[in-house]
């Protein structure tokens, strides 16, 4: 995967000027020690130049961090800290930034005495200055701790840095308007803006003009191997092979050409009325290709899917998916297969669906079909294009981030599983089960005005997505609540 940031964290340790300096220097090279020894030296980089107890120093660790080519800052208070030096060294890094403390030990130089350094009270000073100067700053839920526990304290600070390092440096390429009975993939783009994101809009005419252009391409016979490799005896519509390599290269030249300033790309892309008959397949198994290669591609020009798939592949370093929250499980199957062996009401229990788009990789099996439900008014030969399969077993995380009508972030996350259940169906779909999904899916995804579609990752990253979610100024952060913890919304006499 190709298409997110390696991240390099720079450790400044910080001392107020009434404490012993040696207490953080101490410290922190007791925390790289303690982070190197478990998780590597790769990602990190300690600042040696001065502990920072002034503004002095604050411009000299600066200069240092961004000399060194950190992109994410790790701010640690070895003792009570500067609090403005601190957190103007926040404020100037261009970055995501996170604030640790050094938790107090007996057996260090000086004991409780000579050898305290206060960083549980200096925390309280440091979040009430960043708060005044506007600064955005990763802490975690407990952020005081020993040499090993801040380590992996920042070793969890990974994902979110790079993901909001991402958003900073993405580009979102549409094309085409959302089609007709899709508004609810629409969104206000003026909050992709406040995120530091960058949208090129274009028309399906400039698509089809390039698509056009790499008629011929000579790249296309090794595309063409690429996709019968993949699909195996699931390749069963050789025909339409060529197209879409040609296609997929289309695509990737317009990436190329088009990213301008940005490093990072996710794309919007539009699937129907008009593209089967005019391009003559759906793009479909294509989509999933640049998925894989850690390009999402959302279907129906769903900006806020592509932004929302863009966030899970970075968090989750994997492939991930947009799938429609689809439709109910029939109890026949709820009770044959699932009833008694899986601790699960059918209320927990949906399908999530899309005609084709999930990446090879996340199907327990996949078969290259046509677009059964545009094959009702199409001719069926200008339908194919889609990769077709049961979603493999195992947890997943459900999640969006969207902006509402008035142009406010919201976001939900929900922790889950696709069951290892037959969906006697078609296109990319699995049967998935959420706790209280029944609850969720009224006093979240309806109540909220969501849309139809959800990401999906591979894996249980609630955590990281909800730190990442709190970090760029989402408030309204939805999640699957427990029983007896009521929504808002909810009835408690129901």
């Amino acid at each position: 995967m190709n298409n997110m940031p390696e991240l390099k964290i720079g450790i400044v340790a910080v001392s107020r000027d009434c404490f012993p300096e040696t207490l953080s220097v101490t410290r922190r090279k007791n925390l790289v020690k303690a982070y190197t020894d478990k998780y590597g030296a790769d990602n990190i980089y300690e600042c040696p130049i001065c502990i920072v107890e002034s503004e002095i120093h604050m411009m000299q660790a600066l200069e240092d961090v961004k000399k060194a080519g950190c992109n994410a800052l790790c701010v640690y208070l070895g003792n009570f800290g500067p609090e403005i030096a601190e957190t103007m060294l926040a404020k100037y890094f261009d970055g995501p930034k996170m604030f640790i403390a050094a938790a107090e030990e007996t057996s260090a130089n000086g004991g409780l005495v000579q050898g305290r350094g206060d960083a549980y009270c200096g925390m309280l000073n440091a979040s009430y200055n960043l708060k005044l100067r506007g600064v955005k700053a990763y802490i975690p839920e407990y952020p005081v701790g020993t040499a090993e526990e801040c380590a992996d304290m920042i070793h969890e600070f990974v994902p979110v840095a790079k993901a909001v390092y991402a958003l900073q440096n993405l580009k979102i390429i549409s094309f085409g308007p959302r089609p007709t009975n899709f508004l609810a993939c629409n969104a206000p783009i003026q909050q992709l803006y406040n995120l530091g994101v960058e949208i090129e809009e274009n028309s399906e005419l400039d698509l089809f003009e390039s698509f056009n252009n790499h008629a011929g391409d000579a790249r296309i016979p090794d595309v063409v191997k690429s996709m019968e490799a993949e699909l195996g005896t699931g390749n069963k519509k050789p025909e339409i092979l060529e197209k879409l390599a040609q296609y997929e290269i289309t695509l990737l030249d317009w990436i190329e050409a088009h990213k301008g300033s940005r490093k990072y790309v996710a794309i919007a892309g539009k699937c129907w009325p008009a593209f089967q008959t005019q391009f003559g397949f759906v793009p479909c198994y294509v989509n999933s290709r640049l998925t894989g290669m850690g390009i999402p591609v959302s279907c129906e020009v769903d900006i806020y899917g592509a932004l929302s798939e863009f966030i899970g592949t970075v968090v989750s370093n994997d492939a991930v998916t947009l799938l429609d929250i689809n439709n109910t499980v029939p109890s026949d199957i709820y009770n044959e297969d699932i009833s008694g062996k899986f601790d699960y009401t059918i209320k927990d229990t949906f399908m999530g669906f899309h005609c084709g788009n999930t990446a090879s990789c996340k199907l327990s099996f996949c078969e290259m079909k046509n677009q059964m439900i545009m094959a009702r008014s199409l001719p069926v030969e200008v339908t194919n294009g889609t990769l077709e399969g049961d979603i493999k077993p195992g947890d997943i995380t459900f999640f969006r981030l969207q902006s509402t009508a008035d142009a406010q972030l919201r976001a939900y996350v929900a922790q889950g599983e696709v069951l290892p259940v037959a969906t006697r169906s078609f296109g990319s779909i699995g049967v998935f089960a959420i706790p209280e999904m029944g609850r969720f899916y009224r006093h979240v995804l309806i109540e909220k005005n969501y849309p139809h579609h959800g990401a999906v990752a591979f894996g249980h990253f609630g955590k990281q997505l909800v730190e990442v979610f709190k970090y760029i100024g989402v408030e309204d952060i939805g999640f699957n609540q427990p029983k007896g913890m009521l929504y808002k919304s909810e009835n408690p006499f129901a």
